[in-house]
Formats: structure tokens, C-alpha cells, sequence
């Protein structure tokens, strides 16, 4: 492919404003608030997965690094797989007994199960 036709870094093809400027977006990275003041929901979930159940947890505020986090140690406490998207962690199956039992032992005491 030749070098007139690929898109710089930033996605960006052709802009036909001569004073055009990329200008990133200031991302606010939010601080994580304390696992006791959390209020996360708790929901099983098939929509769009192929009748597939998935256990979502959603409601989490906070920095993408520490849902990440969190979605790893409840994959690893459920021996499951799943993954984090949107700022919602998935858990793979009808997880939703143990994931709540998992949350209320460490600390996030506000959470529901829907």
C-alpha cells in the first residue's frame, strides 16, 4: 500500500479545513473510590452472546487499571474466563453466587445481585 492512501496514528485520512489541528482528548483518570463505598450489580446476561450466559458487574468507578484488576481476580476466584469491556467485567457462565460471595469477602459490601 502506498504511503498516500494509510491514515496517520491518529485514524485521521484527509481533513479539508486548511487550519485543522489534531487535538487529543484529556481522558480524566478518575481515582478509585474505596471497595466499601463501591455499588456494584451483579446481573446474569445472554443478550448478543449466541444464548450464551455471561455474569456481568457493572457500576464500578474507578481507574480502568483497578476494574481490570478486579475482573481478573474474580475470573481467577471463578475459575472462569471472561474479560473487561466498557468499564463492565464479564465472567463467562452463571457466575453470580460466587462472584457476590467473592465481593462481600473483600470488602465491597454494597453490592447486589439482580
Amino acid at each position: 500500500m502506498s504511503k498516500k492512501r494509510s491514515s496517520d496514528k491518529n485514524g485521521f485520512v484527509f481533513s479539508t479545513d486548511p487550519g485543522f489541528r489534531f487535538e487529543p482528548e484529556e481522558t480524566e483518570q478518575s481515582e478509585t473510590l474505596p471497595s466499601d463505598k463501591q455499588l456494584l450489580r451483579i446481573k446474569l446476561d445472554t443478550k448478543q452472546r449466541g444464548g450464551k450466559a455471561v455474569t456481568l458487574i457493572t457500576g464500578f468507578i474507578g481507574s480502568s487499571h483497578d476494574l481490570e484488576m478486579l475482573g481478573k481476580q474474580l475470573k481467577n476466584f471463578c475459575g472462569t474466563g471472561g474479560s473487561v469491556k466498557d468499564g463492565e467485567a464479564l465472567v463467562q457462565g452463571d457466575q453470580r453466587d460466587k462472584v457476590l460471595q467473592w465481593l462481600l469477602k473483600n470488602g465491597y459490601s454494597r453490592s447486589k445481585k439482580f
